[in-house]
């Protein structure tokens, strides 16, 4: 196996990132999308979250995308524009050999160097336990869970709520850009 390289991600990498949430969405939990949506939406997702300047990227492995990463708006409201939200997502035969951590990783510092102050994790599913397990060795601290927020495949999801401060977290006020 080799080792994976991380580059923030282009255009040109929509239709594997595409692929790779499409999975996740028809088979998994991570998402409560019910829906796959196509490269045109994808697409237009890339461009709003990097038009507006936050962090995404990919890793390669074996000449080839195996996972995608970025950071978001956490919510619309002015008073949370120092707070993102990251979304990591590895390709299925891919999973297991450490791609996510390099990928948060990337986000932590990436969102750090930006200026924002809290990185949040809203996992899907509270059986997530790979997530949750990448998020706690990234250093989030566990808040809370929210049960039974979402309904796929038959049953009731929980959203599972993590957090990690940046920077300087809340010790003193934000630098306003």
């Amino acid at each position: 196996m080799t080792t994976p390289t991380l580059r923030a991600a282009t255009p040109a990498d929509i239709a594997a990132i595409a692929a790779i949430y499409g999975a996740a969405v028809l088979h998994g939990t991570a998402s409560f999308e019910l829906d796959a949506p196509d490269e045109t939406e994808m697409l237009r997702r890339y461009q709003a979250i990097v038009g507006a300047g936050y962090p995404y990227f990919v890793a390669e492995m074996d000449g080839r995308i195996a996972g995608y990463a970025y950071a978001n708006a956490y919510r619309t409201r002015p008073a949370y524009r120092f707070t993102v939200e990251d979304s990591v997502y590895i390709s299925p035969d891919a999973q297991g050999k450490g791609i996510g951590r390099l990928l948060l990783a990337a986000l932590i510092d990436a969102s750090t160097a930006k200026g924002y102050r809290l990185m949040v994790a809203v996992i899907g599913d509270s059986r997530q336990y790979a997530s949750i397990a990448l998020h706690r060795n990234a250093g989030f601290t566990f808040c809370g869970t929210i049960h039974s927020v979402g309904y796929k495949f038959g049953r009731w999801l929980d959203s599972v709520i993590m957090e990690l401060p940046l920077g300087e977290g809340d010790t003193s006020g934000p630098v306003e850009t």
